[in-house]
């Protein structure tokens, strides 16, 4: 299904020990191009969210925003280092026999030397935490290819009415090249009657410049290919996904026969019909530019 390269998707979790919140943004780009907005804590999960994202995007430049709370920061406790403790009292017993002092030293006055007591918070379990962003990443991921796919389902809408506008120009084209050359020759004929007067016209001269005429305007090739370059994109935008870089170099084809006709049109409704073509073209290629 055709998928635009704009969308945006969104998804939180809220649990007892954590909140996860993830949005995920994207506008056309020519590759794919991630960029993760997260707290540094959570960052040693990047490498496995972008192979997660690369699952559900192939084009775009994609924006994701993942803010993190931990309800269980606040659940700290304090670790007692008795070794350190030990030490400390060693060294001030040392002291009171060296110079013959009483060691008053309190416990409250104890606890307050270097490391004795610390602030310790418990570890979190990477493996949880990694499934609960996961599954939020995932949901996101979903509504933001969902609405990729609405936004697609819109362009190419409107690109097939574009197509069969483009289509109309091509028939108009082919339908008006004979009754150019049909005019000219009447207009030749009536030019060269006018000049001889009553000597005897030559019809093989007459038919020969014609032709050479014909031939510098003829654009049989160019409305060929072009009805088989719309047909090509109507069947491309049937396919599943992926098809943006393919439309652009179809669309830079249909650009290069419409220039020619343009080019070779020795007549004002040709020229017209060949600039509408043209712009009608040009709006298509404006549109592909979102498609993934």
């Amino acid at each position: 299904m055709l998928k635009s390269m704009t969308g945006f998707g969104r998804s939180e979790m809220v649990t007892a020990e954590r909140k996860i919140i993830v949005e995920i943004k994207a506008v056309n780009h020519r590759y794919c191009d991630i960029t993760i907005k997260m707290p540094k804590k959570l960052s040693f999960f990047e490498a496995g969210i972008r192979n997660l994202l690369k699952q559900y995007i192939s084009r775009g430049k994609v924006d994701v925003f993942i803010s993190y709370e931990d309800y269980t920061e606040n659940k700290t406790c304090v670790r007692y280092n008795s070794d350190i403790a030990k030490e400390y009292m060693n060294a001030l017993n040392q002291m009171a026999s060296d110079f013959d002092l009483d060691n008053d030293v309190k416990v409250s006055s104890l606890s307050r030397y270097p490391d004795v007591l610390e602030l310790e918070e418990q570890t979190v379990d990477e493996g949880e935490l990694w499934s609960d962003i996961e599954k939020v990443i995932k949901e996101a991921a979903e509504k933001f290819v969902e609405a990729r796919i609405t936004e697609g389902t819109h362009l190419k809408q409107d690109m097939l009415a574009k197509l069969d506008s483009m289509l109309d120009c091509v028939t108009f084209v082919e339908e008006r090249s004979p009754e150019i050359i049909k005019e000219y020759r009447a207009r030749l004929t009536a030019k060269v009657e006018e000049l001889l007067g009553d000597t005897k016209l030559d019809e093989s001269v007459l038919a020969t410049e014609i032709t050479i005429f014909a031939d510098k305007i003829c654009v049989d090739e160019e409305t060929v290919r072009l009805r088989s370059h719309i047909k090509n994109v109507k069947e491309t935008l049937e396919e599943a996904e992926n098809v943006g870089r393919k439309l652009d170099f179809i669309a830079q084809e249909m650009n290069r026969e419409a220039n020619t006709i343009l080019s070779k049109a020795n007549d004002l409704e040709v020229s017209n019909r060949a600039i509408d073509l043209k712009t009608e073209i040009e709006k298509v290629r404006e549109q592909i530019q979102n498609i993934e």
